[in-house]
């Protein structure tokens, strides 16, 4: 019996093994987490590795007042961030001492961070550190938050929103979107 191409045929792993990003800064990270990942007994490095290998979409940035919630009640831990650290403005108290690990700090953030005593690492400085990424917190951004994400899903069912030229009265908003109008959903 061989197998039957027709239905399904063979099962192919779909993920990345490789960064699709010509980065020269990115490759060498994978490089130094490849290593790490095969030679250090724990997954903390093979999941840093995989997060290297996502595309920009796939790497959300993260604010800093929402890094601070994170790590509140976590001293002495490193926040592990695959991705961008961004200033919020909205946060007027920065926390003393955070500890944080990204590829990259906007200027505000960076700022902010040092003023306040903290620490920034790069990626190699913590495999250095931490190479098993004891005493490590990874933290990632919001995945869902992008405008696009609104309009996903069936129309009608799932709150999804409607591509629309304009946002006023006479623009999809009659039937189904007010209950004085037939229904809503």
């Amino acid at each position: 019996m061989g197998i039957d191409m027709k239905a399904g045929g063979r099962v192919n792993n779909n993920g990345r093994t490789a960064p699709v990003s010509e980065n020269p800064y990115i490759r060498l990270l994978v490089k130094l987490y490849r290593f790490m990942a095969r030679r250090v007994e724990c997954q903390f490095n093979k999941v840093v590795l995989k997060r290297l290998f996502m595309s920009k979409m796939n790497r959300p940035p993260l604010s800093l007042s929402k890094l601070a919630k994170l790590m509140a009640g976590k001293d002495g831990q490193v926040a592990v961030m695959v991705g961008t650290v961004t200033d919020d403005v909205r946060m007027l108290d920065t926390p003393q001492g955070l500890k944080v690990c990204a590829l990259r700090f906007t200027e505000g953030a960076r700022n902010r961070i040092l003023k306040n005593g903290g620490e920034i690492l790069t990626f190699d400085q913590l495999a250095q550190q931490h190479p098993t990424g004891s005493n490590c917190l990874l933290v990632r951004g919001p995945r869902a938050a992008r405008e696009a994400n609104r309009h996903f899903g069936a129309p009608g069912t799932t709150h999804a929103a409607p591509y629309v030229r304009s946002k006023g009265r006479k623009f999809e908003k009659a039937r189904g979107r007010r209950k004085s109008r037939g229904y809503k959903c």
